[in-house]
């Protein structure tokens, strides 16, 4: 009897053990998932280096006693370099920007009394060279960052009287500003700015005016430019 039921015990064993490789190739294999590729977030920070250019249009008032004001309009191209670097905190990028500028900007006027120096021939003020240093703060949405901009601007004011002679005099003045920049390949991102410069006022002195006369430059600037990224 007990032999029968060690028999019986051992066959079930053994039918067992040959049904389980069929039993486990029925069963459903676990799908395999590829892992996700997550791009790293995109970041402003960093140094830059780019070009720059643009158009400039403002005023220009030129004032004495005898003369009154003479109030002409300037404006011109610019073209020139730009470098700065940006720290990306959150959303919030902060910066420290520069350029230099060749300029052709000029504006002349014949107003005035007779025998004063925008008479005739008419005066002329010009401004061949622009340079900034300024702030910049702005805000990220991925790979467009519009930003608030400003800081002292620097450059040169050249008055010519109608008596033949000039003054030309390097200004320390101010700029304020906003902009939009847009990284469209990599390292390379593209901008859209404006500024409004004040370089204050040059003093044309009797000896070259034939009285002491105040120039003033201001000017509105329109420009774009392309920054690459280190």
């Amino acid at each position: 009897m007990k032999r029968g039921i060690f028999s019986a015990c051992a066959g079930l064993m053994a039918a067992a053990a040959m049904a389980a490789p069929s039993f486990a190739a029925d069963l459903p294999r676990p799908a395999y998932k590829a892992p996700v590729y997550v791009a790293p977030a995109f970041s402003w920070t960093g140094f830059y280096l780019g070009i720059n250019g643009g158009y400039a249009w403002g005023h220009s008032d030129w004032n004495n006693t005898p003369m009154g004001n003479v109030s002409m309009n300037v404006k011109g191209a610019m073209v020139g370099g730009t470098f700065g670097y940006n720290l990306q905190t959150g959303n919030w990028v902060w910066g420290l920007e520069g350029d230099v500028d060749a300029t052709w900007i000029d504006g002349s006027s014949v107003a005035g009394a007779a025998g004063t120096v925008c008479s005739g021939a008419g005066c002329e003020t010009k401004n061949s060279w622009f340079a900034t240093g300024r702030g910049r703060i702005g805000y990220a949405w991925d790979r467009f960052l519009p930003y608030l901009t400003g800081g002292a601007a620097v450059g040169n004011i050249k008055a010519t009287p109608n008596t033949g002679g000039s003054v030309n005099k390097t200004k320390l003045g101010w700029t304020v500003g906003a902009g939009v920049e847009w990284a469209f390949s990599g390292a390379w991102s593209a901008k859209l700015e404006y500024l409004y410069a004040d370089l204050g006022k040059v003093t044309c002195d009797a000896s070259v005016c034939g009285v002491d006369t105040n120039v003033s430059y201001k000017t509105n600037i329109g420009r774009i430019g392309v920054n690459y990224r280190f």
